[in-house]
């Protein structure tokens, strides 16, 4: 039997057709659509369902322009005259339901045309991210030309049952696994040429018509308030050629990149292990011939496992290079063949995987495997940051963390691509930095600030993970919601923007300010009060990552409610509620004193966890400097204990990027470099993308920890705001042992760049270039220089 495989890129990625706010038609978000909401006539509202909708029609003669708007419940793939136009919609709430905006007019053509869409809903076993009403698709015209294509007479649909569905239960995770499931993709009920004009849908049905597209704010009430899409169209893009690690279970290592066919012989049994070599995001494309009746399953991993119970997973990991006696378990799919040359089987979601395993099990006949790979899918961030030092792995931390980013940005944020997808407030923001600092994208921070704007409760927080189908409350993630609108508000030049969000700022500290009693300590408060995975989750309690003094008193918590408010009396004072700002400032003076009272121990010279003074954390104490809880002389000294006390209890990799902001505060962050080795030790194990935390993880790609991508720019190099909107710029950088860097960085005006090389122990020459309409600030050890527009040298 052939053992090497084709792994051929698919020549076609999807054409971004989708533009945000294309429409010149203003009735479109102020009107009723002219358009319904269809559905299949024989389905359940919730059903698990695969329907094909299509509509033909006749066009005198080509247009310069044919723009409709687009939605789905749960989502759609649309095509035009068999081409693949653009995926939706964008995820969101029943609230703000969002619809796609696309221009058709380059694929369409004088004569018979046909627009098509293939709409599923996973129904009870949909993602936790998936809200939904009931399985339908509209599309509306933006002008009487396009109107054509509305979603009222003349649309056919189709029941697929080419798709049934794997309950994630039976992928033996014994995680918390929730991105959905897995798809049964079955040859024998596929309708071939569907998406073609001259296809025949003569036994397709009339669709069931249903309420007309409400733009968000009209009439008397809907079910679906639709609102634009704000962000591009995510990017697909052939991924990189795979290698054969395992056939049948021997160890191979071949890489697959020759046009062979591989060819299974008749009653056989095969396993096939094709190692990514680094984890990827991707839609798989698998091309198959012949072979009737073979079913071919498509495990999906990011590393490979030892022996031990199942619920031990985590513990099982080795090095991620490592197959040698391992074993691969993940979600999967199945394929099954109908014989046919030219199969072609991807599924409806985009699966993450390092290793893929291939089980397959032929009939009577034989199989020929034709192509094995995928179309990466991603938001379309693009690098236009760069950073170059000599030696501590920086180059290859740089990469990995900003692989890490790119694969946790999606249609919203997401902590973990595998297991969750979900995008929570506090995993968002330190992502949201990374974004703003390597990409200059800010489009998805906006994005998610109004996502947790959209999910407020009635008692006045944020949702912890929106969107998202269960309710999760962390009051903390709603103080890191007003941080990362503060991080807005001093990073992208949208004053109104922020302003609009001074109220949902407020709610959330009335809340918390109603639990401070008459000592002025933050007293117990519901809901789950994560912090850090410092503290371990336990059985008992039900919940972890909460520090002692969660049903008592906490300085972690206290500190931290501090920190959010200075930020927002920041924001109060610059937007005209300087009443409230005072208000806040004075809050603060008197938390901070209370807490000085309470938590600081005077032989330790630092603050506990708790008045009972026995247990002492890292992130109490950096939260005590971030928020000035001792004088700012004292805080160096603080700073060193906190970094050298390993008694403490340590921050993992997600709060370490609130351990370098006192680091930096405290002017102590030439060591940052240092601190690393948590880094270098995934890079030792293999991963090619940072975890959720220190081994043994459950994630092996979790966003916060790319924080360095962030801390490489900001606290080496030293470049950050230093006026609202990134109006001006304070450049200090923070070498450490590093003799030379270079490094550049989007801003709002155009280009930062950087290239330091240090003279002496203490001397440093320094070549800043700053974009047409920016000047700032250098700061070097205790040397100030005003820096304008241009290329600026320095030299001390």
């Amino acid at each position: 039997m052939k053992s090497i495989l084709s792994l051929l890129c698919l020549l076609l990625s999807v054409p971004v057709f989708s533009q945000i706010h294309l429409s010149s038609n203003p009735d479109i978000l102020s009107r009723n659509w002219q358009a319904r909401w269809i559905s299949h006539p024989d389905i359940q509202r919730q059903a698990e369902v695969v329907i094909h909708f299509r509509k033909s029609f006749d066009l005198e003669e080509s247009p310069d322009s044919f723009i409709v708007h687009v939605s789905a419940d749960n989502r759609y793939i649309l095509y035009v005259n068999g081409e693949k136009i653009g995926r939706g919609p964008a995820r969101g709430d029943q609230r703000h339901w969002r619809f796609e905006t696309y221009d058709l007019a380059e694929v369409l053509h004088q004569g018979e045309n046909v627009i098509a869409a293939v709409v599923w809903n996973f129904g009870d076993l949909r993602p936790q991210a998936q809200m939904s009403h009931e399985t339908a698709f509209v599309v509306q015209g933006d002008t009487k030309l396009s109107s054509i294509a509305n979603t009222d007479q003349g649309w056919k649909c189709w029941q697929n049952e080419h798709y049934g569905l794997i309950d994630p239960a039976d992928f033996q995770l014994y995680r918390y696994f929730v991105v959905g499931p897995g798809e049964i993709m079955d040859g024998n009920h596929l309708s071939e040429g569907w998406t073609q004009a001259d296809f025949r849908d003569d036994e397709w049905k009339e669709p069931r018509r249903l309420e007309p597209g409400h733009p968000r704010g009209t009439g008397t009430g809907a079910n679906w308030m639709l609102v634009p899409r704000e962000i591009p169209q995510m990017i697909e893009e052939p991924i990189a050629t795979g290698v054969l690690r395992q056939l049948n279970g021997a160890p191979v290592f071949v890489r697959l990149d020759t046009s062979d066919q591989g060819m299974i012989l008749p009653n056989t049994t095969a396993t096939l292990l094709i190692d990514q070599e680094e984890l990827v995001t991707a839609y798989p494309v698998i091309r198959i011939s012949r072979g009737n009746g073979s079913r071919i399953r498509l495990t999906y991993a990011e590393a490979t496992f030892g022996e031990g119970e199942p619920w031990e997973l985590a513990d099982r990991k080795a090095h991620r290079d490592s197959i040698e006696g391992m074993t691969v378990i993940g979600n999967y799919d199945e394929i099954i063949s109908n014989g046919e040359p030219n199969q072609e089987y991807s599924p409806l979601w985009w699966r993450t995987w390092r290793y893929l395993k291939l089980d397959i099990t032929t009939g009577e006949d034989t199989l020929f495997l034709d192509h094995i790979g995928g179309n990466e899918s991603r938001y379309p961030f693009e690098a236009n940051a760069s950073f170059e030092a000599p030696g501590y792995q920086l180059d290859e931390i740089w990469k990995v963390g900003w692989r890490t980013a790119q694969l946790c940005g999606h249609e919203t944020y997401v902590d973990c691509p595998y297991y969750e997808q979900l995008q929570y407030v506090g995993d968002t923001r330190i992502q949201a930095l990374i974004s703003l600092y390597v990409s200059g994208d800010s489009r998805l921070m906006k994005r998610c600030i109004n996502d947790f704007a959209d999910s407020f409760t009635p008692d006045g927080l944020t949702q912890s993970r929106y969107p998202c189908a269960t309710e999760q409350i962390i009051p903390t993630y709603s103080l890191f919601w007003i941080s990362m609108l503060h991080d807005y508000w001093m990073h992208v030049d949208d004053p109104e923007f922020v302003r609009g969000h001074m109220r949902g700022v407020e709610r959330i500290l009335y809340w918390y300010l109603s639990y401070v009693n008459e000592q002025d300590l933050l007293g117990a408060h519901p809901w789950w009060n994560f912090v850090d995975w410092a503290w371990p989750w336990t059985a008992e309690q039900g919940f972890g990552g909460v520090p002692p003094g969660n049903f008592g008193h906490s300085s972690v918590l206290t500190f931290q409610l501090i920190y959010t408010l200075n930020q927002a009396a920041d924001l109060m004072e610059r937007f005209g509620w300087e009443k409230k700002g005072a208000e806040y400032r004075d809050m603060v003076i008197r938390l901070r004193d209370a807490a000085y009272r309470t938590y600081f121990e005077e032989e330790k010279k630092l603050f506990a966890d708790t008045p009972e003074k026995n247990s002492y954390s890292q992130h109490a104490n950096i939260l005590a400097i971030l928020t000035d809880a001792i004088p700012a002389y004292q805080q160096p000294a603080m700073m060193e204990q906190i970094l050298a006390d390993t008694s403490l209890t340590q921050a993992t990799f997600y709060f370490r990027f609130y351990l370098t902001r006192a680091m930096v505060k405290t002017n102590t962050h030439d060591q940052y470099l240092q601190a690393l080795d948590p880094w270098r030790e995934m890079l030792d194990l293999g991963l090619t993308t940072f975890a959720e935390k220190p081994e043994p993880t459950r994630s092996d790609c979790h966003a916060w920890s790319a924080s360095p991508n962030y801390e490489f720019l900001a606290t080496v190099c030293g470049i950050r705001p230093a006026g609202e909107g990134f109006s001006s710029v304070l450049i200090a950088p923070e070498l450490g042992e590093l003799s030379k860097v270079k490094a550049s960085m989007p801003h709002p005006l155009g280009e930062i760049t950087v290239n330091f090389v240090r003279r002496g122990q203490l001397g440093i020459l320094a070549e800043i270039t700053l974009p047409d309409g920016l000047e700032g600030e250098f700061a070097f050890r205790d040397q100030v220089k005003i820096i304008k527009s241009g290329v600026n040298r320095i030299e001390w």
